[in-house]
């Protein structure tokens, strides 16, 4: 029996957000992202096709390293303009009913007792179909934006991020009882106050305080994070349920999921970043790459590359080797172009491999050739499902709903219906934390 694979749509409140210069193309419709009806219609369509969810990522400052200076971002439309996610949830909650929402938020810049409200509201909301997907920031010019002066190092970040989840895990899961809303009219009781806390804060985040929202489904919600550096890879083995990955290959791929598989306590789902062009047959899947392609900016994919790295490579000569250095950008990033790569990367050699304004090779055919090639990724690199990435939209999402869903359906590789419950009952068959999670230590009855 082939296994099931898994579905989010990779997204962003902006007008450019991994694949640059596709705005351009004439059936784009990404500048219509301040209105709230090309999100409900996003969110319906992904649901008729059974996504898991809509994975949204966020940043808080601007790409302003290339050239040093933000111009050829702004220029490119790259993550500019870019408005909060968090707003859309619940329009697109009100539309569906099963679709789960991964929000980006960064430990760095937002106090984790007014973050954990935040959260616990989406949750109640949307009926339990919340996911975070944990980020520390990367952006000097994010880091500058909410007052400090330079970037936090970034092992220290990841530190920090240790002690905002365990803070925030103690709101979410150890101060209220799950039997502390009581609701008796007669009595004039609404909740036992014998069954709400105070909690207090692990390291920096010194709060004391109770838990402002009463139990949601999940409590906590699904945890999503996204580093694969090596201090990475060690906070998401620690934290995450869903793992979003990056890789040139199967097999890079497959090595760093082995070793997070390895070092969790927990469950995984593993999404690797994927785009896929496709249409009726390959040739139609090919015309319309050549047509992408024609919209595609190197200076803008250039631009988004060297703010998350945090190298200039308007520094570069086109054929100087990139040699790894340690920033307080992306560590991933730079990883996965020196130290972890098998071949020397050059400046041209990035620009070529700018297909459709990202580093991210397209997966390119009709639904036969498509399949094969998600399959593999599953079969060979181990992961459970992908993070697809927009180019043109809606038309890419609509083209896989359309084409991609019913063939990978038709080989047993897919769902045909959601499973009842929250998201974290979809994923993982059960609406809360698991029990072997380092969160579940914080329950209600062990030490605050």
């Amino acid at each position: 029996m082939p296994r099931e694979i898994r579905f989010n749509a990779f997204d962003m409140n902006t007008v450019g957000h991994i694949q640059h210069g596709m705005w351009r193309h004439p059936r784009d419709q990404s500048h219509r992202h301040t209105e709230l009806a090309y999100w409900t219609a996003l969110a319906k369509t992904l649901e008729r096709g059974l996504f898991d969810g809509l994975f949204l990522a966020d940043v808080l400052g601007v790409y302003d390293v290339l050239g040093g200076g933000p111009e050829a971002a702004i220029r490119n439309a790259v993550q500019i303009p870019l408005a909060d996610p968090l707003m859309l949830i619940p329009a697109m909650a009100a539309v569906t009913e099963h679709l789960g929402f991964g929000v980006t938020s960064a430990t760095t810049y937002e106090p984790p007792f007014i973050f954990a409200r935040r959260m616990s509201t989406l949750d109640a909301l949307t009926g339990g179909r919340m996911g975070w997907n944990i980020v520390t920031g990367y952006l000097d010019s994010a880091a500058r934006a909410v007052g400090l002066t330079t970037q936090i190092p970034h092992d220290q970040r990841y530190d920090w991020a240790d002690d905002y989840l365990d803070t925030v895990y103690r709101l979410w899961e150890g101060s209220w009882a799950e039997d502390a809303l009581v609701r008796d009219r007669e009595a004039g009781i609404f909740t036992d106050p014998t069954k709400v806390r105070r909690v207090q804060g692990v390291g920096q985040y010194a709060i004391n305080a109770m838990h402002l929202c009463a139990p949601t489904p999940q409590r906590t919600p699904v945890l999503y994070q996204a580093g694969t550096s090596t201090r990475g890879r060690q906070f998401a083995s620690t934290h995450a349920e869903c793992v979003f990955v990056n890789g040139t290959s199967k097999k890079q791929v497959a090595e760093l999921v082995a070793d997070l598989r390895a070092h969790a306590k927990h469950p995984l789902k593993i999404f690797v970043g994927a785009t896929i062009v496709t249409g009726r047959t390959d040739a139609e899947a090919a015309e319309k790459l050549a047509d992408y392609r024609s919209y595609a900016s190197a200076e803008g994919a250039l631009a988004h590359f060297s703010a998350s790295t945090g190298m200039d490579f308007a520094k570069f000569d086109m054929d100087e080797p990139i040699q790894h250095q340690t920033t307080q950008g992306n560590q991933s990033n730079v990883e996965a172009i020196t130290t972890r790569s098998a071949s020397t990367w050059t400046k041209r050699k990035l620009i070529d491999s700018f297909v459709l304004g990202s580093r991210q090779q397209p997966i390119v055919g009709g639904p036969q050739k498509v399949c094969d090639a998600l399959q593999a990724w599953v079969d060979e690199a181990d992961v459970d499902g992908f993070n697809l990435s927009r180019t043109v939209t809606p038309e890419c999402v609509e083209d896989i709903v359309e084409h991609i869903v019913p063939e990978l359906q038709a080989r047993g590789a897919y769902k045909t219906a959601y499973r009842s419950g929250t998201l974290r009952d979809k994923l993982f068959g059960h609406p809360r934390l698991p029990d072997t999670h380092r969160g579940a230590a914080a329950r209600f009855g062990d030490t605050p």
